[in-house]
């Protein structure tokens, strides 16, 4: 009797996130084994569609004939069943497709890295030198328990230690990760290093560099080529340990055996998965963790209210350090004597002043340019676009303001309220900012850092660095005064998770300081301000935690989202009453519209009921792309359900 292949379609649809069974012609058996590439029919012999080869199995008695298998792409088995299996766990949580978390975890073939993975020999198991293993076990000492905790595959949140490296141009938290790494691949195991972006990325290789061998290191980011990537996912196949370092994908490596996962800043916005089925990495290495029994350690400068909560409930466990030192914090604000509209404080320009001689002095700024908002110099109406109404900016001084949404320049603008055709530069962005100090400070060099101007890092030479948050380049030694602007102006922002976001911000620059130079924030003040100067951030997650829990507010609930027509959308949550009433109903806030026609519903429920929140919604999800297929060949697909949970930022 033939065997019959279980395949699981490469396809976005939702009503096709199941295994499909194929039978396997003999010309094929040889090569079609659970974990490759396969092409298949799907509904007609003339239309083929490609997927993966999940098990083989036996037919099922009196069953319907099968269609066979078309093709095998590649012989290499390039999902194994422990991928595929997270990635059926990972959707199933978040209502979404496996396919869909695949084609996060595998890249695209390329052929010519996999005939030269093929020919080429195994790589030879990692040895860390007893050498390395000696200053891992020092750097790790610092935290009472650790090591043992990662050795017995521990869910652990650590607090990383907010210095620079000896050499200033990597924090102590990369040497930190890359201690944990070490000593699990002393073990003769693996270890993921999931990182927001490539400068954190570059600061763990820097740090594993010294002292692991290359061959142990794998990096793995969207920033390599193809080839590379691909190449790196083959090495990765081995059975072989490996130390995996890279961005939100790198959660689903996989690597042999792995022994800690690790998760750097999981507070940072890019570590949210944007496409579908969106599930943040942080969620992803739980789901991770509970499968393989892997070590789990969440690691930043500040605590995020998801880990917290994990840590109030006990699932993870709170490692702090024996000694933690922290930033010289000062809170500075406006004197009586000064003017009320001085960006600069007279203590702050007086530490950049002093600070400047012996070295660079970071300026951290809200946003980029150089007057990111106009508004009328008469009235003070914000100054918006008369095409789009967006809002107005200079790119610089007596420049002709252009929209910031449509990009047109406006040379003849008058106001809406008023109609006065002048206008004033109601902020600075770093261009502007840059412009001033460097008049303040003449003969000091000025380094702009932003997104239009990246900088790696900057040497030991007096210099003002103007970065907006998250840019700020680390400086050789660290930096010999920080200046925090705008805090007022970044905690303005109508978002729910503000607070933390800012305290994230203003703590990842203030660790760029050197041992015993100033931090001072500018202007702001209350539980943030006073979270920051006695670094005390686990203390104000709880707190918040706190604030949010009567007001059933993530992260103390799961929060659905689901859009479409109104039509499926209220059938959707009809059905959700019916298949779940013990949710009371204020757990459903809306449905409101969105635009053209679609509507939008949030949806809170507590942990118990997630999975199934997450079922109903998938089965509603279906249903509506059933019902909205299309009904000729030319007919225009009509609009379906659209699910998310836990939304990483909701708008208030």
């Amino acid at each position: 009797m033939a065997s019959v292949a279980r395949v699981l379609l490469d396809s976005p649809l939702p009503q096709l996130d199941r295994l499909f069974d194929y039978t396997v012609p003999d010309r094929l058996s040889p090569i079609a084994l659970p974990g490759v590439r396969v092409k298949v029919p799907l509904r007609s012999a003339g239309r083929m569609v490609e997927g993966w080869l999940i098990e083989l199995g036996d037919p099922e008695p009196g069953g319907r004939p099968l269609s066979e298998l078309a093709e095998v792409v590649s012989a290499v088995p390039l999902l194994p069943q422990r991928l595929y299996e997270l990635a059926r766990s990972v959707a199933d949580r978040a209502a979404g497709s496996a396919s869909d978390v695949l084609r996060l975890a595998v890249p695209k073939r390329m052929v010519r890295a996999e005939k030269a993975w093929l020919a080429a020999p195994a790589p030879p198991a990692p040895v860390v030198s007893p050498d390395a293993a000696e200053r891992a076990a020092a750097l790790l000492g610092a935290y009472p328990g650790l090591t043992d905790a990662v050795t017995a595959g521990e869910r652990l949140a650590v607090d990383a230690p907010p210095t620079p490296s000896a050499g200033g141009l990597r924090g102590a938290w990369a040497d930190l990760l890359a201690a944990i790494a070490a000593h699990t691949l002393a073990a003769g195991r693996s270890t993921l290093i999931v990182v927001p972006d490539h400068r954190d990325q570059s600061q763990v290789l820097d740090a594993l560099g010294a002292l692991l061998p290359d061959d142990a290191v794998v990096r793995d980011d969207a920033r390599r080529s193809g080839p590379e990537r691909f190449t790196s996912y083959l090495r990765m196949l081995h059975e072989v340990p490996c130390v995996v370092v890279g961005n939100r994908s790198t959660v689903y490596a996989p690597a042999h055996d792995v022994g800690a996962v690790v998760v750097w800043d999981d507070g940072d916005p890019l570590l949210a998965e944007p496409l579908s089925p969106g599930v943040h990495a942080r969620d992803a290495a739980l789901v991770r963790q509970g499968a393989e029994g892997s070590a789990l350690v969440f690691a930043g400068h500040t605590r995020t209210t998801d880990v917290e909560r994990l840590v109030q409930i006990g699932w993870v466990r709170d490692v702090p350090a024996a000694r933690r030192p922290s930033p010289r914090v000062v809170l500075s604000a406006t004197h009586e004597a000064e003017s009320r509209g001085a960006r600069v404080p007279s203590s702050a320009f007086a530490a950049a002043r002093e600070a400047l001689p012996h070295g660079p002095v970071l300026v951290q700024v809200a946003r980029p340019g150089y007057s990111p908002v106009l508004v009328c110099a008469e009235c003070r109406t914000p100054a918006r676009c008369r095409h789009c109404s967006g809002p107005l900016r200079a790119r610089r001084a007596g420049a002709v303001p252009d929209c910031g949404w449509c990009g047109r320049s406006a040379p003849g603008w008058s106001c809406a309220n008023c109609s006065a055709t002048s206008f004033r530069m109601a902020s600075s962005g770093s261009e502007r900012t840059a412009d001033e100090l460097g008049r303040a400070f003449p003969g000091v060099r000025v380094i702009v850092a932003d997104g239009d101007h990246p900088v790696a890092s900057v040497d030991g030479r007096p210099a003002l660095v103007i970065a907006t948050r998250g840019a700020e380049p680390p400086a050789e030694g660290g930096y010999r005064a920080i200046i925090l602007l705008d805090g007022d102006r970044m905690l303005m922002a109508e978002q729910l998770r503000i607070g933390e976001s800012c305290l994230r911000w203003w703590s990842n620059a203030a660790v760029l300081a050197a041992p015993g130079a100033p931090v001072h924030l500018v202007g702001v003040t209350g539980p943030v301000a006073r979270a920051l100067a006695t670094w005390t951030q686990p203390a104000y997650a709880r707190a918040e935690l706190a604030d949010r829990l009567p007001l059933q507010m993530p992260p103390t609930v799961r929060v659905a989202s689901v859009e479409g027509t109104a039509t499926a959308v209220d059938k959707a949550v009809a059905e959700l009453r019916e298949a779940l009433p013990d949710i009371p109903p204020s757990a459903v806030l809306g449905p409101v519209p969105q635009g053209e026609g679609v509507v939008r519903a949030l949806i809170r429920v507590d942990y118990a009921h997630g999975r199934s929140l997450a079922e109903q919604l998938r089965a509603s999800v279906v249903a509506a792309a059933v019902s909205g297929r299309r009904r000729g060949p030319r007919a225009p697909a009509r609009t379906t359900l659209r699910v998310r949970l836990d939304v990483p930022e909701l708008d208030l």
